[in-house]
């Protein structure tokens, strides 16, 4: 097991994995992170990881909670509905453009003024790679990123930022621990959505030949990210070894859903992040 001392949270960056409604788990152990004052200079984002990590940077402890356990009893924004209306099975517009003001709102200054960098992951369709968004000034911009990082393939369109077709961060970096490296990090705490040795099924992705067929690239892309998002476990089962990554992840078998609307299950998972012995 890691020993804690080694690793200083106030040098070493945060990764956040996605998961869709599996990020309630990292938005208790956010929230948890809050209470007990810990902030990180670093912070890196993929999918609903993004999603949660916004409201880390401005402060705003029970934010994310309210938005996944409390608002889909309020306004309902996941399923075949909103699939339907071609929103997507997530609606996000509704959560990136009427929910930060209408019904919690997003303390700009806060997140602005934080002094942390905050990286969202988004996966280019064109090129079928990763970019790393920071946004520090443009309010829109920020929630362009953080929508584009979130924006499931399949089942939601395709987002736009800066001109640019993108889909969900995690069809091409679902686990930036790499990128972390590369930019010369040597310690980190990473928060995963999946208990201990979860790996993807390494299977022949077939797609239909109209499915993004304007974007081969990302096609290719999404053929492999079992395979990457396996790698990326590998490396952090050995960082995680080697006492050079403190690893967050739930630690009962995963009975949430991507898209799960149990508020009692969601409750439970976000409640195991919140109470995690940091």
């Amino acid at each position: 097991m890691t020993d804690k001392k080694n690793i200083d949270f106030s040098e070493c960056p945060l990764l956040l994995e996605g998961g869709g409604m599996r990020g309630i788990f990292t938005a208790g152990v956010l929230d948890n992170f809050l209470g007990k004052n810990i902030i990180f200079p670093y912070v890196i984002g993929v999918s609903a990881g993004a999603s949660n990590g916004i409201s880390y940077i401005s402060k705003q402890k029970g934010r994310s909670y309210f938005s996944n356990v409390k608002l889909p009893k309020i306004r309902p924004y996941v399923g075949i509905k909103s699939l339907l209306k071609g929103r997507g099975f997530f609606d996000l517009d509704f959560l990136f453009y009427e929910y930060p003001d209408k019904y919690y709102p997003f303390d700009w200054d806060a997140y602005f003024n934080s002094g942390q960098r905050y990286v969202m992951v988004v996966s280019n369709c064109i090129t079928g790679k990763a970019e790393y968004v920071e946004e520090y000034k443009d309010g829109d911009r920020l929630l362009a990123a953080c929508k584009a990082s979130c924006t499931l393939p399949f089942t939601n369109p395709v987002s736009y930022l800066d001109g640019k077709p993108m889909l969900d961060g995690g069809v091409c970096d679902a686990v930036p621990i790499k990128y972390l490296m590369e930019q010369g990090f040597e310690k980190f705490v990473i928060v995963l959505t999946r208990p201990k040795g979860y790996r993807k099924k390494e299977k022949k992705v077939w797609l239909p030949f109209f499915v993004y067929s304007k974007y081969p690239k990302i096609r290719e892309a999404l053929r492999g990210r079992s395979a990457r998002y396996n790698q990326a476990m590998d490396i952090i089962d050995e960082l995680e070894a080697q006492g050079k990554a403190i690893v967050i992840r739930p630690k009962a078998p995963m009975i949430v859903s991507r898209s799960e609307v149990d508020t009692q299950k969601l409750d439970a998972l976000y409640r195991e992040g919140l109470e995690y012995e940091i």
